[in-house]
């Protein structure tokens, strides 16, 4: 990008994410009819059985057949924390453009979260967070956190007024400072980054993100994101056990073994929550 300065107002039409951050939609190409027309192209004879577009939608989505997906593309425009880019760049499937802090002055944004996303460090869950904070303790929490990036933030100037070079002094910034980029993905992809990040275990950061980015999509795909919602973000994988299990429990057979299975102690306690709370 090639202004200045990252830190700027929201750009019109776009829906904020937290303070600071928002997500634009770009551009799109395609639509739910692309889909149909390159489905019956690959297909050919194949698709006369289905003769209504949702129908053959649904069809493609329920057996994974993800390439007519691929025909349609999304391009945002999206200014998020570093550390939630992080987990956007993990998606690899994407093309993305950032804001370069080498070419250009870092922002004066910085994440810093609401009380009721301060929570204690899961127990169970290396990656989670659960429980709660005592008011005086999230008030603490906040302090540091926004003294630690006022702190980068004034730093970071002053190298910046020494004439240091950007892409040295931006080294002190923290990963709650702000970036922007734009990320184009296809439909096919774009529907497994939002079944990761849509996930109940995703951290809620990317997730507010997700939830806007979904609600682009829906607009733009309708009948295909229906069809997602329905064949793979709603559904559940079972493994042979979990099938062998599941079996045994509708016959009323269940044994509350790991071993009985072949299921790790860890799968089976999932496959308990799951099926038997």
């Amino acid at each position: 990008m090639d202004t200045e300065t990252a830190s700027r107002s929201i750009p019109d039409p776009s829906v904020s994410v937290h303070k600071h951050g928002f997500v634009r939609l770009v551009e799109t190409m395609g639509s739910d009819n692309a889909i149909v027309q390159a489905a019956r192209v690959s297909y050919g004879e194949g698709t006369k059985n289905v003769r209504n577009d949702r129908a053959l939608i649904r069809y493609l989505m329920r057996h994974r057949h993800t390439s007519p997906f691929e025909m349609c593309d999304l391009k945002f425009h999206i200014k998020l924390p570093i550390f939630v880019m992080r987990q956007l760049v993990r998606h690899r499937t994407a093309s993305i453009n950032e804001y370069s802090g080498r070419y250009s002055v870092m922002s004066d944004d910085f994440y810093v979260p609401e009380f009721e996303y301060l929570k204690p460090q899961s127990q169970t869950n290396k990656q989670g967070r659960d429980g709660a904070f005592s008011d005086t303790l999230l008030s603490y929490i906040t302090k540091i956190i926004t003294d630690v990036t006022e702190t980068a933030r004034d730093k970071y100037k002053v190298l910046i007024g020494r004439d240091l070079t950007r892409e040295l002094s931006r080294i002190i910034l923290p990963v709650s400072n702000y970036t922007e980029c734009y990320w184009k993905i296809n439909l096919h992809n774009l529907f497994h980054f939002l079944k990761l990040r849509l996930d109940e275990h995703a951290q809620q950061e990317i997730t507010d993100f997700a939830d806007v980015i979904w609600s682009f999509a829906r607009s733009r795909f309708p009948i295909a994101s229906e069809a997602f919602d329905d064949y793979i973000r709603g559904s559940i994988t079972l493994s042979r056990m979990d099938v062998t299990a599941l079996k045994d429990l509708l016959q009323d057979k269940f044994v509350n073994e790991a071993a009985h299975y072949g299921m790790s102690k860890r799968e089976l306690s999932d496959f308990n929550t799951t099926w038997r709370t």
